[in-house]
């Protein structure tokens, strides 16, 4: 191994550790006291219900664990968006588990917590994927409830859901486990079948106090909405179990008689393990975001038997295009090559060269085939980005680099099949949306943690937003040396920089993860098999298409 490739895999090897870090951080939740404080109630945590719910032996992945990240600081925080989401397997069929985590604000809803439920809700229905809510939430956030309350992506979309869920016959199954209050009341009482804990759980439209405010009566909580009044008077709740361990057991022989799906019919055959060194991927990526690589040394470490078929291996060559297989699944590979490319010869100027990570109208021209003809074939599409955006210039300007680029949008957005998205480096401006960004509907998007998600590079931003400030400040005749011209750039650039981090799109829902990238094939997999539940209902068309 040479010199930097050691020098990459020590750096993006601490990339990592940052990252178990954070998530070990994220998976206290409130912190060690609230959760001493939660089990002296005889309540398991959050993440203790979805672990003791879901086959040990099988996968899971977390969406989500960012969420909140650096957010609300001047409310305490809102650790994972004081909601746990993760897809995996009760007795061997794959869900989708929701669960408040009441030792963050008691559960309470803020606008984060909302968007992440939100997505947990699109992937269930996306994937026609079975929905399990361990409900345990004092409700909106009150200090917030003008973020979270009245528009049409706030809470009252939970409830829209649950019933269109319903009428598309997703199974969806609640069990109150704590608080669950107003509003959020009805969350489970539309899902198919709700529990409820005896002493811990609660449902009431308002409790005792705002009850006495109300209309003047007098009554406990546990009378008012208790599992005994809502099993044995009101008959609002289906089952009543002793203790959180009982509320899950009962769930888990729910899901073990629920009959299988329609498959999509996603081609699969035995997976196979990568014939490269998966580790060798720390020290391929570079460094440096500007630096360049081979793309392909990546798709290597990723697909089974390292083997993939390239379409159009010697036109378009800043993007690869090839069909492969991921843990058995059939796949088609749209990535950004990194490499630069020369394509007229040894002595090939500056100008007659192709940089890589930006996308020309070949690179557009190809893709955009390439996916018309994995929707044609029924093959997911997985993209891998590490993309700068289109080309500029006058060349690429005269040569219809913009209608070349619709036409991959186009293709893009139309896209029947299943997508997923892995975002491995930089993931700039337009090129964000042509390699199926967070707006164009992947079944999933994760980041690795030297991932870049922003409309330019940190430098290239603060050196637009450096000429912008200086000329403001030379019309009202301040002088600029070249020490306070330097201040000022690396001033925007650290604030630039910081929104550029995986973790402040994670923490927005951007993405639905940050990743180690050796568990990348189990995302993809996994994903897979989810979106196998949901047969394609629509032909592939890509409208109206500038040829």
């Amino acid at each position: 191994m040479d010199l930097n490739f050691n020098m990459n895999e020590d750096h993006n090897k601490l990339l990592l550790s940052d990252l178990k870090r954070r998530l070990a951080k994220v998976k206290l939740g409130g912190g060690q006291k609230r959760i001493e404080k939660h089990h002296a109630k005889g309540k398991m945590t959050a993440r203790e219900r979805i672990d003791f719910l879901l086959d040990s032996k099988k996968p899971s992945i977390e969406i989500g664990a960012f969420a909140g990240e650096d957010m609300y600081q001047e409310h305490g925080g809102c650790p994972s968006g004081g909601v746990v989401v993760k897809m995996g397997y009760v007795k061997g069929k794959q869900c989708i588990v929701v669960a408040n985590d009441a030792t963050v604000k008691a559960g309470a809803w803020f606008p984060i917590t909302g968007k992440k439920n939100l997505r947990a809700q699109e992937i269930a229905i996306e994937n026609r994927l079975p929905i399990i809510y361990l409900v345990d939430s004092a409700g909106v956030y009150l200090p917030m409830q003008d973020e979270i309350f009245p528009d049409k992506e706030h809470f009252g979309r939970i409830f829209r859901n649950n019933a269109v869920m319903s009428s598309m016959g997703i199974t969806q199954i609640a069990a109150v486990m704590g608080s669950c209050v107003a509003g959020g009341a009805y969350l489970p009482i539309m899902s198919d079948e709700a529990l409820i804990v005896d002493k811990t759980g609660s449902i009431f439209l308002a409790g005792s106090y705002l009850v006495k405010a109300a209309i003047g009566e007098s009554i406990d909580n546990e009378t008012l909405g208790g599992a005994t009044t809502h099993c044995e008077i009101s008959g609002v709740t289906d089952y009543k179990a002793k203790d959180d361990k009982d509320a899950l057991e009962t769930i888990q022989r729910l899901i073990d008689k629920i009959g299988d799906y329609n498959h999509a019919g996603f081609n699969r055959i035995a997976s196979k393990k990568p014939k490269e060194n998966v580790d060798d991927i720390f020290g391929i990526l570079p460094k440096s975001r500007a630096d360049q690589y081979d793309m392909k040394e990546i798709i290597k470490r990723l697909v089974d038997n390292s083997e993939f078929d390239e379409y159009k291996e010697g036109y378009g060559k800043t993007i690869i295009t090839a069909y492969a297989r991921i843990d058995g699944w059939a796949v088609g590979i749209v990535a950004n090559q990194r490499h630069i490319v020369k394509t007229k010869g040894a002595k090939t100027k500056p100008s007659e060269m192709q940089f890589g990570g930006v996308i020309y109208n070949d690179s557009a021209d190809k893709a955009t085939r390439f996916i018309a003809n994995c929707n044609q074939k029924k093959i997911p599409l997985v993209f891998l980005q590490d993309v700068t955006g289109f080309m500029v210039g006058s060349k690429s300007e005269h040569g219809g680099i913009i209608k070349d680029g619709a036409k991959m949008v186009n293709a893009v957005s139309n896209s029947v099949v299943p997508k997923f998205t892995i975002v491995i480096g930089n993931s700039y401006g337009a090129g964000n949306y042509a390699m199926c960004g967070k707006a164009y509907d992947p079944r999933l998007i994760v980041a690795w943690p030297s991932a870049e998600l922003a409309v330019m590079s940190g430098n290239s931003a603060a050196k637009v937003l450096l000429q912008i400030e200086k000329a403001s400040l030379e019309k009202q005749g301040e002088k600029f040396t070249e020490e306070k011209e330097k201040e000022l750039f690396n001033k925007i650039k650290s604030r630039y920089d910081n929104q550029v981090s995986p973790y402040y799109a994670a923490a927005r829902l951007w993405t639905d993860a940050i990743i180690n990238p050796l568990d990348t094939r189990t995302w993809i997999s996994m994903g897979i098999e989810a979106a196998d539940h949901a047969p394609i209902e629509k032909p592939f068309n890509l409208g109206v298409l500038q040829v």
